[in-house]
């Protein structure tokens, strides 16, 4: 959006206007601005300063917003020269200098700032793996616990957050089905836990918006419909497949179907081979150690998860920072966690500073139009959809819906995209996901029907949740709700955020592990209970009456003197 007074200045001869770049710079009638801004959704004040000079003033003051949770123009206020005033020097500096440098600087440093994200990411996850990966295999061993499907969820959980990644603890979990060390039916708990755990990585991005407390409540909404989803799935599906096991029968019957071979060759990892020449050089750790431990095939030998080598060994797994350290696991474990945080936390600010200095002005909303955009006509419910295999996609591609969801997170932050996009895209990335656990089975060579079943039980578990929570607008509207009650919480005490990720990723699930150990009495009698008090406490936050939700809402100021 442009905005220009056709007045000049005190000084006679600049024009000045809002607009989001000086390419973009342009003269229109005032009113018409304003309304068009007015139908925004952006509130506008008007003063006269002398006779002949108005000046407008676009405000993005929180008090005034009518609902934090919609996306918010962001403009800034430039002084330009005219073109047509401009010398021949200067016409040639706007378009050599401002329209060409300057967009293919801010071209390079985004690409240069996401490129640091990702990897990042994956030193970040290399840190909890040092930190916990072998307890997180230790677990997954522990086959008497596994057979309760409660203790399979929550070690599904907690392995997955030990080591950030559902990637890696599915391919775990496939390779232990495949060596028949637990069965189809004790791996399914694990699996829907394994989808739970891979939120927490862009729930602590998050973290790093809330210097802004609107920003800070859509972010944190924006990366926990995630978790609200995959909790709500949790909830309906494990007692339902505890009762039936209709993901077993599914998956072996799909199974039948059709005659597939394994292959080991199978790899689409374009994720590692991007950011491998940086973070190979950094830190390097092999896998196979937490699925060695997993099963139970260490003969109780120290194991170390680092790619260690000796004084005068050389070779490509020596080239990283601590091939030749006498460090504990844990101790470069610590180290990579402080320094990737800090990185991370670094490259989030730089890289939310880029994005409002690029998305401003008409720019802005041209994007969060055409993102937020619904299909025309009769083809509107289609877009969700689209939006669900656009997850997909770039998920598989990636290797990784931590990275997708966590690139989206400060997106989210900005206003650039809404929660009620990001949440099909959040699904889909959920699908996405499921092709590292199809992968990892198809290079089991042993019992190779077994790996691929859990592998199809991971799909057709999330397949389920999304018909379960996205066809009906009704349901499709509770994961939303709880995350907003989440994101408004989070806007009003800081502190929440941490309580949460304490609390959903960490307490809960160690306690609601703890109670399962103790039986299924103790466990309903103290669980039940605690759920309907808790339900019923949030019910009024997170679904508010219809007279609340149909109150009056002012309208955005308009002050245009006639």
């Amino acid at each position: 959006m442009t905005v220009d007074t056709d007045l000049p200045d005190s000084n006679g001869n600049e024009n000045l206007g809002y607009v989001s770049d000086a390419n973009d710079f342009e003269v229109v009638d005032k009113k018409a601005a304003a309304t068009d801004i007015q139908q925004n959704g952006v509130g506008i004040k008007s003063n006269f300063q002398k006779p002949g000079q108005v000046d407008l003033e676009i405000t993005n003051d929180p008090k005034e917003e009518e609902d934090p949770w919609n996306t918010v123009p962001l403009f800034r206020v430039v002084k330009m020269t005219p073109w047509k005033e401009l010398t021949f020097a200067g016409k040639l500096k706007r378009v050599v200098w401002d329209w060409f440098l300057i967009t293919l600087f801010k071209i390079i440093a985004l690409l240069g700032l996401l490129y640091i994200f990702v990897c990042s990411l994956q030193v970040m996850s290399a840190a909890f793996q040092l930190l916990g990966g072998k307890a997180a295999g230790g677990a997954l061993s522990q086959n008497e616990i596994i057979n309760n499907p409660v203790c399979g969820l929550m070690i599904g959980v907690l392995v997955t957050v030990l080591v950030q990644s559902s990637s890696t603890s599915t391919s775990i979990v496939v390779s232990m089905v495949g060596a028949t060390v637990i069965t189809v039916s004790q791996a399914i708990p694990i699996i829907m836990g394994a989808n739970i755990g891979t939120s927490v990585t862009n729930t602590i991005v998050a973290l790093t918006q809330a210097k802004d407390r609107n920003e800070f409540r859509r972010a944190f909404g924006g990366a926990t419909v995630h978790d609200m989803f995959n909790w709500l799935c949790v909830i309906i599906l494990l007692p339902f497949e505890v009762a039936t096991g209709y993901l077993e029968w599914l998956s072996a019957a799909i199974l039948d179907l059709f005659n597939v071979s394994p292959n080991a060759e199978v790899d689409v990892d374009f994720l590692d081979a991007i950011t491998k020449p940086v973070t190979s050089k950094i830190v390097q750790i092999d896998k196979s150690v937490i699925t060695d431990i997993a099963l139970n095939q260490t003969d109780g030998e120290e194991v170390s998860l680092l790619k260690r080598c000796a004084a005068n060994e050389t070779g490509s797994s020596c080239e990283h920072i601590f091939a030749y350290s006498n460090l504990s696991d844990a101790a470069v474990g610590g180290i990579l966690l402080v320094g990737s945080l800090l990185t991370l936390c670094i490259c989030l600010l730089l890289l939310v500073k880029l994005l409002q200095w690029m998305l401003v002005g008409r720019m802005s909303l041209l994007l969060r139009k055409a993102v937020n955009a619904n299909f025309p006509g009769y083809f509107s419910f289609l877009t969700g959809y689209f939006a669900m295999l656009v997850g997909a996609i770039v998920t598989f591609l990636v290797q990784s819906s931590s990275v997708f969801t966590s690139a989206l997170t400060p997106l989210v932050g900005l206003g650039l995209i809404t929660i009620d996009r990001i949440y099909p895209l959040t699904l889909g990335s959920n699908i996405g996901t499921t092709g590292t656990s199809i992968l990892a089975a198809f290079s089991q060579i042993d019992n190779f029907n077994l790996a691929l079943q859990i592998s199809m039980c991971h799909l057709f578990f999330n397949i389920t949740g999304i018909i379960i929570w996205y066809p009906i607008p009704f349901m499709r509207k509770v994961p939303i709700h709880l995350a907003k009650g989440l994101g408004n919480n989070t806007a009003k005490y800081r502190w929440f955020a941490v309580t949460y990720l304490l609390l959903a990723f960490f307490l809960l699930p160690g306690v609601v592990f703890g109670l399962s150990l103790a039986g299924n009495v103790i466990f309903l009698s103290i669980g039940i209970p605690i759920l309907v008090v808790a339900v019923d406490y949030r019910r009024d936050q997170y679904f508010p009456s219809q007279s609340s939700r149909t109150s009056a809402k002012g309208s955005p100021r308009l002050d245009i003197p006639s």
